[in-house]
C-alpha cells in the first residue's frame, strides 16, 4: 500500500513538473543585443564647455531653449539628489541589462521581426506617467522612478502608486511598453472588450517574463494578489449579477480598470480590494482561453474579445 502511494505521488509530481516545463520556452539560442547609454551620467556632470557636445550627441533630448536653462537644471539640488540616489540603487546597471537581454529574447521568440531598441537611462524629475517611453528604435527609462517604494522622494505620492516605484518593477514596465507596440485594442465599446483586451496585454507580459511573479506583473502587493485570488468567484458574481459585461457605461473604466487605491464595487469590500480588478479578471479569462484552446500568442492577439470570452470556458474557483 505504501509503495503504491509513493508511486502515485511520484507520478503526480512528474506530471506537474512536465506541465510547468511546458509553459516555458527555450530562448537560449536566440541572439539579441542590448545597448544601454547612461545619459544621466553624462548630463549631470556636464558644464558650459561640454554641454554643446552633449546636445549634438543627443539632439532629441534637448528641445530648443537657452543653454542657461540646461545648466540650471544640471545644478538643481533636487535633480542632483535624484541622480545621486539612482547611481546608488542601480550602480553599473549590469543586473538590469541581463534581465533586459532575457526579456528581449522572449519578445523575439514571440515576434521574430522585433528589433531591439537602444536603452537610454535618464532622470525625469519624478515624471511617474512616463517611466518608460518606447519610441521607434529608442527606449527611455527614468531611473528616478525606481528608487524603492519607501524612498523619501516619493513621500508625496499615494501608496497605490509608490508601491511600484521599485527597481524590481523596471523590467515589467519595459515589457509593458513593448507589449503596447504589438497590441491593438478591440473596437467594441462594451466592458467585456476592455476586460479581455487588458487580459491580452497581461498575457503578453506573461509570455515575455515567465520568471516574474504574477503579483509583480500586475503591480499588486502579495496581499492584494492573494485577495484577488481568494475573492475571484465573488468578483465574477458581482459582474454577472449587475450585468456589467455587456455594459457600455464609460464609468466602468475608472471603477475597475484605472490605477486606483481600490476598485469601486460600491459595497463593503471596496477598501479591501486592489485597484484594476477588471484587468486582473481579464487576465484570468485569457489564461483560461489559452488553456482550453490550441492557440498561439499571435492568434490570440488577432481574436476579438467576445470570441475569447465565449471559448474561454472561464469558471472561477469557489
Amino acid at each position: 500500500m505504501n509503495r503504491l502511494l509513493i508511486t502515485v505521488i511520484v507520478l503526480f509530481l512528474s506530471i506537474s513538473c512536465k506541465k510547468e516545463i511546458a509553459k516555458k520556452v527555450d530562448v537560449s539560442n536566440i541572439k539579441v543585443t542590448v545597448s544601454v547609454i547612461r545619459f544621466e551620467q553624462k548630463f549631470y556632470i556636464a558644464d558650459e564647455n561640454s554641454l554643446p557636445q552633449l546636445k549634438n550627441e543627443f539632439p532629441y533630448l534637448f528641445p530648443a531653449q537657452n543653454d542657461s536653462i540646461w545648466l540650471n537644471k544640471i545644478k538643481d539640488k533636487e535633480e542632483q539628489e535624484l541622480y545621486s540616489k539612482s547611481q546608488v540603487v542601480f550602480g553599473d546597471f549590469e543586473s538590469e541589462k541581463a534581465q533586459i537581454k532575457e526579456l528581449f529574447k522572449h519578445v523575439k521568440y514571440d515576434h521574430p521581426n522585433f528589433e531591439t531598441p537602444k536603452i537610454i537611462t535618464l532622470i525625469t524629475n519624478l515624471d511617474y506617467q512616463n517611466k518608460v517611453v518606447y519610441a521607434d528604435s529608442l527606449m527611455f527609462v527614468s531611473l528616478d522612478m525606481y528608487l524603492g517604494k519607501n524612498s523619501e522622494v516619493y513621500q508625496d505620492f499615494p501608496v497605490y502608486l509608490s508601491q511600484n516605484f521599485d527597481r524590481s518593477r523596471l523590467i515589467v514596465d519595459i515589457a509593458s511598453a513593448i507589449s503596447d507596440r504589438y497590441f491593438t485594442a478591440d473596437k467594441g465599446r462594451q466592458f467585456i472588450d476592455l476586460v479581455v483586451g487588458a487580459g491580452k496585454k497581461m498575457y503578453m507580459i506573461d509570455s515575455y517574463l515567465p520568471s516574474i511573479s504574477d503579483a509583480k506583473k500586475i503591480g499588486y502587493s502579495n496581499a492584494e494578489y492573494d485577495w484577488a485570488m481568494a475573492n475571484e468567484s465573488q468578483i465574477w458574481k458581482y459582474f454577472i449579477e449587475n450585468k456589467l459585461l455587456y455594459s457600455t457605461d464609460s464609468k466602468l473604466f475608472d471603477r475597475f480598470m484605472a490605477e486606483a487605491p481600490f476598485s469601486k464595487f460600491y459595497i463593503d469590500i471596496d477598501k479591501e480590494s486592489p485597484g484594476r480588478i477588471g484587468v486582473w479578471l481579464g487576465w484570468q479569462i485569457v489564461k483560461s482561453y489559452m488553456k482550453n484552446n490550441e492557440v498561439t500568442l499571435q492568434q490570440l492577439l488577432q481574436t476579438d474579445a467576445e470570441e475569447i470570452f465565449n471559448k474561454s470556458k472561464y469558471k472561477p474557483k469557489k
